[in-house]
């Protein structure tokens, strides 16, 4: 009776990972089934590559990291007024959290604040756009910041604070040009359709899964405002496909020291909204 019990332990154990394995499997035939959600041509600006140490383990393989950008209006001048990998938009409002499914009371009262940035981060559907009046407006703000910190120090010649704050404002505006990421995160919603239906443009627009949670954003005493925080979009590094990683094999990351190698890669978003890696394009042919 004890050995049949094990026997019968073992097969449902294996049973249980054929099972989880085929559901695996199953998800990513789906989401590579018939034509992409969307296909945007990335650079390397919007595709993190890792540095070389760490991809020279054994058996680690190769992954990127899909760098996105949030218009956050409490950001530092001195990044642009646009944060990295989360932030709150400001589109993301009151209106628009209670649209995904979060109760919203009167941010005035403090229990009423506390309550609502208690309640748990909700799933959502983010829209990205790439190289659109986000992004312009990001280089445009970078460039009157640069020309208001040149134009003070040239009226205050002679002091350092006024020239380094000048010359940050130049390097941001370098970056801004030729380094930052041009994909934004302009929206959010419950229902892909509706979103694709606003935003019809394949190879601009994509839509990811992510997670939103609740923040106050205070506009000065006695004026905070409910808003969210964009915490979480897409499902982690997006891995490159043995096939398509010899372009990508010999290049170094920016930052990394003579890093910086251009590239640019064909992302497509499956049925299920999950990126994955179609082409590689070498340096030669990556746009700039």
């Amino acid at each position: 009776m004890k050995a049949w019990s094990r026997g019968r332990t073992l097969g449902i154990g294996l049973a249980l990972i054929a099972l989880t394995n085929a559901v695996a499997l199953g998800g990513v035939w789906w989401n590579r089934a018939a034509a992409p959600e969307s296909s945007l041509t990335l650079s390397e600006r919007e595709l993190g590559l890792p540095w070389r140490a760490l991809r020279n383990r054994e058996n680690s393989g190769l992954a990127l990291n899909l760098n996105w950008r949030v218009a956050d209006r409490e950001a530092s001048e001195f990044i642009s007024g646009y944060t990295v990998n989360g932030g709150s938009p400001e589109w993301l409002d009151a209106a628009r959290m209670q649209a995904l499914g979060f109760t919203v009371g009167d941010a005035g009262s403090e229990a009423e604040r506390r309550r609502y940035t208690r309640q748990l981060p909700r799933a959502a559907i983010f829209v990205l756009e790439l190289n659109g009046p986000a992004a312009q407006r990001a280089l445009e703000r970078a460039r009157e910041n640069a020309a208001r910190h040149a134009a003070a120090a040239a009226a205050n010649a002679g002091n350092k604070e006024f020239a380094g704050r000048a010359k940050h404002a130049q390097d941001l505006l370098t970056q801004e040009e030729n380094a930052s990421s041009r994909l934004f995160v302009i929206d959010a919603g419950l229902g892909a359709h509706a979103l694709r239906q606003q935003y019809p443009d394949r190879t601009r627009f994509m839509l990811l899964r992510g997670t939103v949670r609740p923040s106050i954003r205070d506009r000065g005493p006695g004026q905070p405002q409910a808003t969210g925080y964009v915490a979480r979009v897409g499902s982690g590094p997006i891995h490159v496909p043995h096939a398509l990683r010899a372009p990508l094999e010999s290049l170094r990351a920016r930052g990394e020291p003579g890093g910086g190698d251009r590239f640019s890669a064909t992302l497509f978003v499956g049925q299920r909204l999950e990126p994955l890696i179609a082409e590689v394009h070498p340096p030669a042919s990556a746009a700039h």
